[in-house]
């Protein structure tokens, strides 16, 4: 029997491109996000490559926290169960503190953390009733240091590593696994001018990278690792000035 995961934030960008990496790996797949007509279009590209798999969608915003659960709930239900599941739903956003634009802050706060920990508390409570499951999600390498003119998506970022570290200490005797996945800069389709950012890597092999370690049911992995693993530590001790510059 074919494995089965669930990515959210699938419609495109990371998303999408872990969809065609998992489905390379003969998984049937369900696919969350806003764009319900993206979706249907990857369905039926994934499954004109792979025709005896499945490849199923439910159309869901995780700003919308009460529809998360019924929305996996029911992907679940369709596919048989859940193997795993990639919290990838996000977004990202630039503002200089104190330029009076808070809604861009309290948006990515609310996509970022709350919807995160909204599609993670749905998952947990599926792989509780299946009692297995592997719960995968997606921060990024900014939760290792705050990057100036991105804090809030620093901040909620930091927020879900820590978030996603305390599940899975609390599930450590039960046979549910949790692996937080820190990307560096990846460049995808909702990434404008990426290329002005060091060690940029495309999104197929961003996809493949965190398949490995997901697979390897990695407690966290940083991705590519190299040179992210030195600069975790590197940027933690650089002086503001030198952070400042590099962005």
């Amino acid at each position: 029997m074919s494995q089965r995961i669930v990515i959210t934030g699938a419609s495109s960008g990371i998303g999408a491109a872990l969809a065609w990496e998992y489905a390379g790996r003969g998984y049937d797949i369900g696919l969350c996000a806003r764009r319900a007509e993206n979706m249907e279009i990857l369905c039926n590209e994934l499954h004109a490559r792979y025709p005896s798999q499945q490849f199923i969608y439910e159309t869901l915003d995780v700003n919308n926290l009460e529809s998360v659960a019924p929305a996996l709930k029911t992907l679940a239900a369709r596919l048989g169960s859940i193997d795993v599941l990639i919290a990838n739903a996000g977004v990202t956003g630039v503002r200089r503190t104190g330029n009076g634009k808070l809604d861009i802050d309290v948006g990515i706060i609310q996509t970022n953390l709350l919807g995160a920990i909204a599609t993670i508390d749905a998952a947990i409570a599926i792989f509780r009733e299946q009692d297995r499951g592997h719960l995968v999600g997606i921060s990024s390498f900014s939760a290792f240091r705050g990057i100036p003119g991105s804090a809030a998506y620093s901040a909620s970022k930091a927020a879900l590593s820590n978030y996603l570290e305390a599940v899975r200490t609390e599930l450590h005797k039960k046979n549910i696994q949790v692996t937080t996945i820190h990307p560096g800069f990846i460049k995808t389709d909702l990434a404008d001018n990426m290329e002005r950012f060091p060690f940029v890597i495309e999104a197929p092999k961003a996809a493949r990278l965190m398949a490995e370690a997901i697979r390897k049911r990695k407690k966290e992995a940083t991705v590519p690792a190299w040179p992210w693993n030195l600069l975790r530590i590197l940027m933690k001790k650089m002086p503001d000035s030198v952070v400042a510059k590099m962005f």
